[in-house]
């Protein structure tokens, strides 16, 4: 079955994540590949329409990012936003110039064609701008189709090719109308045809994994969190006995997951599911490391070493699945050779060991959570599993700075029973993305019962996003957070200090580590 793609080439924008989900959100499936990918990787996903996102070079900038020309030649429409713009101005025979003054924030934009981009929309509306450089002179063929105070040629085409330039954003809320950009671009000229769906993915999901798997079976890593559970739901409906979850209890779990999970899958999924004790081991190799990305590392490999040992002890089987999500993808950077940096890597992407006995299986590596959630729905998962809040891969070795110990772990686990409970009464843990609980590696002085204590201080961390890329400190009222504060120092002996986290992402990750 054949899937509609639109291809969004990434010039290192902050918005590019917001493209693919406008994008999406017209029902329309696509991908993010780096713009330096040779024509070969682009036209094999024989794309419906291109687009080329922002970026924060200069395109008259010496080594400026460039894609290779042949993106114009493919015969389907293309967009160029911002930078990508910019990019299509020079590329094509155009002049671009570094602005006097940079345009930033809101603009009047104003139409001056029929162009069948803005089909439907008023003479003028409010754009988004965010550049320095600009095109000062149209290539061969184009006109100008919009303008801006700041900007004369603020949207360009050519119309009998299908190429298309708008200098502003239209990928972000400050754009209002920039959704029916998007559907203009996709439906009237790319001629889209809202194909994408859950219901859709799915479907193809279940036969590709069929197609791939063939008559062999498959092990799933399982941790209980949602990606893990819509995974091995999805692939039990795929494949069914030929499917052997393994849940992996490394001592860095949330207090009595491993009970839940064993519950849940096994007698209400009915799943074949092994659970494995390797307390021990991840904490012998864990002991002494404090450098988050060597914990992920150690935790990545130690996973894939149990998988491959249970592999081989169920007959030998080739296929390991995974929940890994597009922002891990995004945020190692191991999928790409694109232009943004390596904000951490995962321990199932980046952490994976290079050499390894089983072929990945990743249905849901160009999905967002949001759209994971809306695959557990179509399967018929519950509330209660689709819309719990995410959890590390690593699970609490991230959340405890610096040397992980059984004793810090416990620590840290009865705090975050404790933020969870208190934030689930307060009717927030449906209202946050997630709310967490981070053991630091200082102590502080405090005074309980007339003595003076020497103990640890937690951090409470609670963020608000859509999908995870972007996100902002949650303002959890002042009488929940000295509620949370209070059962806290009251009920874990050995924190006698609690601080709130109200840093956004970015410039700071949701996780500390």
């Amino acid at each position: 079955m054949e899937r509609e793609t639109v291809v969004i080439l990434d010039f290192g924008s902050q918005y590019t994540q917001l493209i693919a989900r406008r994008v999406r959100e017209c029902k329309v499936y696509c991908e993010i590949l780096p713009f330096g990918v040779n024509m070969t990787a682009v036209s094999s996903l024989l794309p419906k329409a291109v687009i080329l996102s922002g970026g924060p070079a200069s395109v008259t900038a010496d080594k400026s990012p460039v894609c290779v020309p042949g993106v114009f030649n493919l015969g389907v429409p293309v967009l160029g936003i911002c930078y990508g713009m910019q990019l299509e101005g020079k590329l094509l025979g155009g002049k671009v110039q570094g602005s006097r003054t940079r345009e930033y924030g809101f603009a009047e934009f104003i139409r001056r064609s029929g162009s069948a981009l803005f089909s439907g929309l008023p003479k003028k509306f409010s754009v988004w701008m965010s550049h320095g450089d600009k095109v000062t002179g149209l290539p061969k063929g184009f006109s100008i189709i919009g303008s801006t105070p700041g900007s004369r040629i603020c949207a360009m085409a050519d119309e009998k090719r299908g190429i298309y330039g708008v200098q502003f954003h239209p990928e972000v809320v400050h754009t209002p109308l920039g959704k029916k950009i998007f559907e203009n671009f996709l439906y009237g000229i790319a001629g889209c045809t809202r194909s994408w769906s859950m219901k859709s993915f799915v479907k193809q999901s279940i036969e590709e994994i069929r197609d791939t798997v063939g008559p062999k079976k498959v092990i799933c890593a399982l941790s209980g969190g949602v990606d893990s559970s819509v995974l091995a739901v999805l692939l039990n409906k795929a494949i069914g006995k030929r499917l052997t979850c393994v849940f992996v209890d490394n001592g860095l779990l949330r207090k009595g997951e491993r009970s839940l999970v064993a519950k849940k899958f096994r007698e209400h999924y009915r799943i074949n599911l092994r659970v494995i004790d390797a307390e021990a081991s991840f904490l012998r190799r864990l002991k002494g490391v404090a450098d988050p990305e060597k914990k992920r590392k150690i935790i990545g490999k130690e996973f894939i070493r149990i998988f491959e040992k249970e592999a081989r002890g169920a007959g030998n089987i080739k296929f390991l699945a995974q929940g890994t999500l597009y922002p891990d993808l995004i945020e190692s950077r191991s999928a790409f050779g694109g232009p943004s940096a390596t904000i951490k890597t995962h321990h199932n992407v980046g952490g994976l060991p290079e050499k390894m006995d089983l072929k990945l299986i990743e249905p849901f590596k160009y999905l967002f959570k949001d759209e994971v959630r809306l695959a557990g729905k179509e399967l018929g998962l519950p509330d209660d599993m689709i819309y719990r809040q995410p959890f590390p891969g690593p699970g609490l070795a991230v959340r405890i700075l610096g040397d992980v110990t059984k004793k810090r772990l416990d620590l840290l686990r009865e705090a975050d029973v404790i933020l969870i409970d208190e934030i689930r009464k307060a009717g927030f843990y449906k209202k946050t993305w997630q709310t967490f609980c981070v053991l630091l590696p200082v102590k502080s002085v405090g005074v309980m019962g007339d003595e003076r204590t020497y103990e640890n201080v937690a951090a409470i961390r609670s963020v608000t996003s859509v999908d995870g890329m972007t996100a902002d400190w949650a303002r959890l009222p002042q009488e929940l957070l000295a509620r949370i504060s209070n059962r806290i120092i009251n009920e874990v002996k050995g924190i006698n200090r609690v601080v709130y986290d109200i840093s956004s992402k970015p410039p700071a990750t949701i996780e500390w580590e």
